[in-house]
């Protein structure tokens, strides 16, 4: 079966490389310019994004347009075999454009309008915003969508932020009137607006959240979400629209980097391709443990990946230290490769950085580049850079290769904007993210290949589906999973899950609402515990799951009780010693399981998820045991499959392989039976697949 993909552009089907390049600032140097072609070809790269901050450069003053900079660029890539995303430069407008039509500048929740200055600081709303966007947008791609050197768009650069202008305000009211049918009666009972008086009687009262007025109506807060969130939307397909036609073959994208405000999920469904910036902190933050790190990036490739059920883009990484930090330090040896290499693991086509060469001043003069102000390639990051990309132009085969999957973690914004508003148990920190992670880590740490996805996704191509935390469930969506569990499959959720509907109103009649029946439990408090408290999850004997194990547990302690499931695990201590932590309820043809309490011992999750993969008969990607901070993800054409083994785990490690024949990819020599791989080593191999085997 065939389970390759075409690559992001026929006219390069290779895995790309390159990084952000800002030609525009060095005009000035037209020796920097020259030897920058050089060295792109000295470090294996085949494609630059160019043109995202610069709308000044490319009309200097109103209608006056200067295009010829930007000509000799790309007809210089072409003739040296390099490829452009070429980008849509809204994310940040020139003085001029402030200084006349200050409209196109946003308000701040506390109703002032911000100056001219940084980036995404205009208004998605702004009518006159919205036509110099298209003017410009569609005068590039007049001059520039069949150049031979452009393979796709790069529109604008990490979309976020968030209006409260009046012209924001209207668009919101009219946001409201379909979402509720005009009725302000409807919309008064879905925000409980009765509470502290707060009954709206005429549209004209309705306004965003602010810090000097309305904060506590939750349903307002949840919904002016969602319409920041769709209004950013709308406004990214205002320039896809603005140039699509120009060459409807060339494909878009816009770079996604971890911003709370936008549903990325939303966001991709008008996109050609998903790309994100993903900048983990490797010895930066005070987390210093490398393998969380690492699980935390490749849950986030995962999700992207997810989005489009496709390869993804890395459109932007860093080659060695960040300049954002409270410290700044630099790679250690072996990591640019292992990161770089692990967003292909996860289904990336692209290794690309930002940026190519440091800026010479402002804010980012100091941020990681693939050329320092040396100006040479004679550094280490540049050796770094180069090796990368002798490693990905071997791994032409990779290219549109695709991630069997068979479980899936829901990580939803609605719930994520949802939960953090809650003001319940435990206002120190609910930590949705990382509870998110904490499950994620142990499938990552065995092994098994992971999607990420919405609430509202089709279950049925998964063996189990994980919901950490849950919080915010319609009853639709409630109604799905309990059929999903009927018709056979695995779901897994925690504490603090179905506790309001979608528009932040609990539900009645007993939590977790519409997840009371598939997890037949009913649970009646929910304690949020100290940070010094301690208490515990003690598995029963002979448990469905052959666990065996006496686990920490903190933070979150939820008191159930069992209406047709079955107690797997107790509370250790407290006066609700003894009562249910960890159930299971059978029903239809599945299985639910419930995790009442939030433990503390990492390997819990990995021992509870390899028993509960063993049972819903899930595979994974390696058949070992696999040691602490070492990962094997895979990737397959159907016939082939590929499968980067990977080492986080700060020291060298030894994993025994599976009876399958493995060869190096690169090199074609056969596997040992003992694979060794140094500190922050990897290795990308090769296997017949298990059908092909077979056959």
């Amino acid at each position: 079966m065939n389970m390759k993909l075409p690559p992001v552009s026929s006219k390069i089907p290779v895995m790309l490389h390159g990084a952000d390049y800002n030609p525009e600032q060095w005009l000035k140097y037209p020796e920097v310019l020259q030897e920058d072609i050089r060295m792109m070809k000295l470090a294996n790269c085949n494609v630059m994004s160019v043109g995202i901050f610069s709308w000044v450069s490319l009309e200097p003053e109103e209608g006056v347009f200067t295009f010829g900079w930007l000509d000799n660029i790309l007809d210089t890539f072409a003739e040296n075999g390099i490829y452009a995303f070429l980008a849509t430069p809204s994310g940040a407008r020139p003085a001029w454009m402030s200084e006349k039509y200050p409209e196109v500048l946003r308000v701040e929740g506390n109703r002032v309008r911000n100056l001219h200055g940084v980036r995404h600081n205009h208004c998605y709303t702004s009518p006159v915003y919205r036509q110099k966007t298209a003017l410009l947008n569609g005068k590039l791609a007049e001059r520039y969508a069949h150049h031979p050197a452009v393979i796709g768009w790069h529109i604008s650069n990490e979309y976020g932020g968030e209006c409260h202008c009046d012209l924001c305000q209207a668009s919101f009211r009219e946001w409201l009137k379909v979402k509720y049918n005009n009725s302000l009666e409807e919309l008064n009972h879905a925000w409980w607006a009765t509470f502290w008086s707060h009954t709206y009687t005429s549209w004209d009262q309705v306004e965003s959240p602010a810090p000097h007025g309305e904060t506590q109506v939750h349903g307002l807060n949840l919904d002016w979400r969602r319409f920041v969130s769709e209004a950013t939307i709308d406004f990214c397909q205002h320039e896809i629209d603005s140039v699509r036609d120009y060459n409807p073959e060339l494909p878009v994208t816009t770079n996604m980097h971890n911003i709370d405000g936008v549903d990325y999920r939303k966001l991709a469904k008008i996109l050609d391709v998903v790309s994100w910036d993903s900048y983990p902190s490797w010895g930066y933050s005070d987390d210093d443990d490398d393998a969380r790190l690492a699980a935390w990036a490749a849950m986030h490739h995962d999700m992207y990946r997810t989005f489009k059920h496709k390869p993804f883009l890395l459109m932007e990484s860093t080659p060695s230290l960040l300049n954002w930090q409270s410290v700044s330090k630099l790679k250690r040896p072996g990591m640019h490769k292992l990161s770089s290499l692990q967003a292909v693991a996860h289904g990336s086509d692209s290794v690309q950085y930002f940026q190519w060469r440091k800026s010479r001043g402002s804010s980012e003069k100091f941020h990681g580049a693939v050329i320092d102000h040396s100006g040479h390639a004679e550094t280490r990051v540049f050796r770094d850079v180069a090796e990368v990309g002798r490693t990905l132009s071997e791994l032409q085969a990779v290219v549109g290769t695709t991630t069997p999957v068979q479980t899936a973690i829901i990580y939803d914004w609605d719930n994520r904007w949802a939960i953090k508003d809650a003001q319940g148990i435990r206002n120190s920190g609910l930590k949705y993210e990382e509870t998110v992670l904490q499950h994620y880590q142990a499938l990552w740490e065995l092994g098994i290949p992971v999607d990420i996805i919405g609430s509202e996704e089709d279950f049925s191509a998964y063996k189990l589906v994980i919901a950490p935390m849950l919080y915010l469930v319609s009853e639709d969506n409630g109604k799905r999973i309990e059929k999903y569990v009927e018709q056979g499959g695995t779901f897994l959720g925690t504490y603090w899950s179905g506790i309001v509907g979608e528009t932040d109103l609990c539900h009645l009649g007993g939590f977790p609402g519409p997840l009371r029946r598939t997890l037949g439990i009913w649970a009646e408090e929910t304690e949020g515990l100290h940070s010094r408290d301690l208490n515990g999850l003690v598995m029963n004997s002979g448990n469905a799951l052959c666990l065996d194990g006496d686990y920490d547990a903190h933070e979150i302690a939820e008191l159930i009780h069992l209406e047709g499931a079955e107690a797997l695990g107790t509370y250790r201590s407290d006066f609700y010693a003894g009562q249910p932590a960890l159930t299971l309820n059978r029903l239809g043809e599945g299985r639910a399981y419930h995790l009442a309490t939030r433990v503390k011992d990492a390997g819990f999750y990995v021992e509870l998820y390899a028993a509960i993969a063993k049972k819903a008969g899930i595979i994974r990607t390696l058949d070992t045991e696999l040691p602490a901070g070492v990962t094997a993800q895979l990737r397959t054409d159907g016939d082939s499959d590929y499968i980067f083994v990977q080492n986080f785990s700060g020291v060298e490690q030894s994993i025994e392989m599976d009876a399958r024949t493995y060869t190096v990819l690169e090199s074609g020599e056969p596997v040992p039976a003992v694979l060794t791989l140094p500190v922050h080593g990897l290795a990308i191999l090769k296997r017949v697949t298990l059908v092909h085997q077979a056959s």
